[in-house]
């Protein structure tokens, strides 16, 4: 993949990037189709496709993330990708590997708080990306806002010359953010895990009506979401957009995230109040 990212930046050809972890659905083909529209006729896109090993923690769901490379390969063709690249762990990560990037600010709380190690696992693995493929733009989805977040200020820092543009979530039908860990989920699971979405709704509505104190509405949605019998929240957060602290009082521009556990899957969304 590095030689050929090599031979297209010397002929000053455009490349986009879409960093995934495989298991491809909807959600991914939009981010995609986002990333063809931004390269344009004469441009490249390029999917990765790599379950990054070094950000998930020592009790999460590695071994078992879904993977089906063939329908991927599929997704990629339906989005009009011109490559994929489906990189080893072995490759990625040497034995010896020891070389880290961090974010320390924005990559605090929120995900943090229950996943550690994840967000530094993310930093390291996209600047290998942006190394290796050489995009121009890079496309992410917004159901990982943080993540984005992250990446932004991680581009910004270290002068990464990848102009990163997020794409909106895309959700099922009932509002579902779509996610490959929605495979987890049995049919009861799937109908209750909805709660996510309806308590993005009742969010919004009590941010429409005017200003109310943030551990006020907290307790609200942890009520709604504890009316499904499998459902129960790891945290419910309220912050501004931009510096990612926390705010006291949820008002029209708040920005929610959660995550909830359905039976033992851990769904994330969000959404700006």
């Amino acid at each position: 993949m590095q030689r050929l990212a090599r031979q297209w930046q010397r002929a000053g050809t455009l490349v986009a990037l879409v960093p995934t972890m495989g298991y491809l659905h909807r959600g991914h083909l939009s981010l995609i189709q986002k990333a063809r529209k931004l390269a344009g006729p004469k441009g490249r896109v390029v999917v990765s496709n790599f379950v990054n090993p070094t950000q998930f923690g020592p009790n999460e769901d590695l071994a078992k993330y879904p993977r089906d490379l063939k329908r991927d390969k599929k997704v990629c063709a339906e989005g009009e990708a011109d490559a994929m690249f489906v990189p080893a762990a072995a490759d990625m990560y040497p034995s010896d590997f020891s070389t880290w990037v961090v974010e320390e600010k924005l990559a605090q709380g929120l995900e943090s708080a229950s996943r550690p190690i994840h967000f530094r696992g993310v930093t390291t693995v996209v600047t290998k990306l942006f190394h290796i493929v050489q995009p121009a733009v890079a496309v992410f989805g917004a159901k990982d806002f943080q993540q984005s977040a992250i990446v932004r200020r991680m581009v910004r820092d270290l002068n990464f010359p990848v102009n990163i543009v997020v794409a909106p979530t895309v959700r099922e039908q009932d509002g579902l953010a779509m996610s490959s860990r929605n495979n987890y989920l049995s049919p009861a699971q799937r109908l209750q895990a909805t709660v996510l979405w309806r308590a993005v709704q009742m969010a919004r509505k009590r941010a429409a009506q005017g200003r109310v104190a943030a551990p006020k509405l907290e307790q609200e949605l942890r009520r709604l979401i504890a009316m499904e019998p499998e459902a129960r929240p790891d945290y419910i957060a309220f912050f501004d957009p931009e510096t990612l602290r926390s705010a006291l009082e949820v008002k029209k521009g708040t920005h929610l995230a959660m995550a909830v556990f359905v039976g033992k899957t851990r769904l994330i969304d969000n959404a700006t109040l």
